[in-house]
């Protein structure tokens, strides 16, 4: 008796479980990444080395660029707990009004390459509070590069930058780290100054 008792236990558990296994609504779990932890703005100024000054976050490093093609003045601003990299250039311009119109063309050729990638690239035309001409790129969609820029005074000085993620991570998923970063490439952009003309010729 007690071994039916045991069977009628074991069969009306079972019967449970499989009731329950077949009513329970099946969620699957999305797919996780890291949190983001974006830390307080907090600025500081470039070196006295460099032609141009700007402030760039405290939570960056400033290390020399590292492409092959590099020349003098080009600087990265890495963001090691974001993985997020802004490439500076700088050039002299000369009041060299061809070589101008050269950056220029050369800066709108490396945002359109993005083109095939890109869902949207949004692009504005605007004045810094001191009187430099800016043009601002904002990239979307599953891009290398989300923002990039031009900044000049069209007679001594001509500098771009761009953004980019060290990550496999989706831009989507990357979106307030993006957000973030923007602000702080604006920030670099307000408060840039050349520190003197460009070397004449």
């Amino acid at each position: 008796m007690s071994g039916k008792s045991i069977n009628i236990f074991g069969l009306g558990l079972i019967t449970v479980l499989f009731v329950n296994s077949c009513t329970r609504e099946y969620l699957p779990k999305p797919l996780g990444y890291n949190r983001l932890e974006l830390p307080e703005p907090a600025y500081t100024s470039l070196p006295d080395s460099l032609p141009y000054t700007f402030e760039y976050s405290k939570h960056a490093r400033l290390l020399p660029d590292s492409s092959r093609i590099r020349e003098k003045y080009w600087i990265e601003i890495y963001y090691p707990a974001l993985k997020a990299n802004v490439h500076i250039t700088y050039k002299p311009l000369h009041r060299d009004e061809t070589l101008l119109k050269e950056l220029l063309d050369d800066a709108y050729t490396l945002t359109a390459k993005h083109q095939i990638k890109a869902s949207a690239i949004n692009e504005v035309i605007t004045t810094t509070p001191t009187g430099k001409t800016a043009v601002i790129a904002e990239l979307e969609g599953e891009v290398p590069s989300q923002f990039q820029f031009t900044v000049t005074d069209s007679v001594n000085n001509f500098m771009r930058g761009a953004l980019y993620f060290n990550t496999q991570v989706a831009n989507d998923s990357l979106a307030p780290a993006i957000d973030y970063m923007k602000k702080d490439i604006m920030h670099m952009i307000n408060t840039l100054a050349w520190k003197k003309p460009g070397p004449s010729i």
